[in-house]
């Protein structure tokens, strides 16, 4: 899919002292090793318990801890950015729902390494996820950048040509606290390693039936 813009982005929209709230808040519930890709899910991608040589793999890829919130306020904060981006960035993507958002929490030696956040098929469990897809995902920066060093958040457009060569795009715009950006879910995207001190932000998918 050719588009004019691969994300958008808001700098500075969330007020640092919400932003310190969703951290401590985040801080405060036990965290778990976060997951990735069809890991952890049987063939209609149910969940299901890891095995050693899963977790394995898993580091190879990704490397973080994460805490999953379902609050009203948080998503009050937060949608108004996904349905301007969604506009303003010429997508108007019809979505409906959004996931439990993921607080993330990446130390010193964490990352994410390229991935996209779409799925090849539809969620299938019952409930306002069944028959839907992750169209629009959405990175809120919860950190200064004073606390931590690395951690960049990367894009590959391979999509615009396959044929040139692969340059990554840092996506600096959101390097400001409270700063948001807002992507089609399936461009491709990484955060490298964190080198010094603890990044922390807020992940939220937002769901649609597939394209048609």
């Amino acid at each position: 899919m050719n588009l004019s813009n691969y994300f958008w982005y808001f700098q500075s929209a969330v007020p640092p002292r919400i932003c310190d709230m969703i951290v401590q808040y985040g801080k405060s519930i036990k965290d778990a090793t976060a997951i990735t890709g069809g890991l952890g899910r049987d063939r209609d991608l149910k969940q299901k318990p890891l095995t050693k040589e899963e977790l394995k793999d898993l580091k190879k890829k990704r490397d973080s801890n994460i805490v999953w919130m379902n609050d009203r306020w948080i998503y009050r904060e937060i949608q108004p950015y996904v349905k301007a981006a969604n506009q303003n960035a010429g997508w108007n993507f019809f979505w409906d729902w959004s996931e439990s958002c993921q607080f993330t929490k990446y130390k010193k030696g964490q990352y994410y390494d390229w991935h996209c956040d779409s799925w090849d098929k539809p969620y299938v469990e019952k409930g306002p996820t069944k028959g839907k897809i992750r169209k629009l995902s959405t990175t809120v920066t919860l950190s200064s950048p004073k606390e931590y060093k690395g951690g960049e958040l990367e894009f590959d457009f391979r999509q615009q040509d396959p044929d040139k060569p692969r340059e990554p795009r840092t996506c600096t715009e959101i390097l400001p606290k409270g700063s948001i950006v807002v992507f089609p879910s399936f461009v491709w995207h990484r955060v490298k390693p964190v080198t010094k001190g603890v990044r922390y932000s807020l992940v939220i998918w937002n769901l649609g039936y597939p394209f048609q």
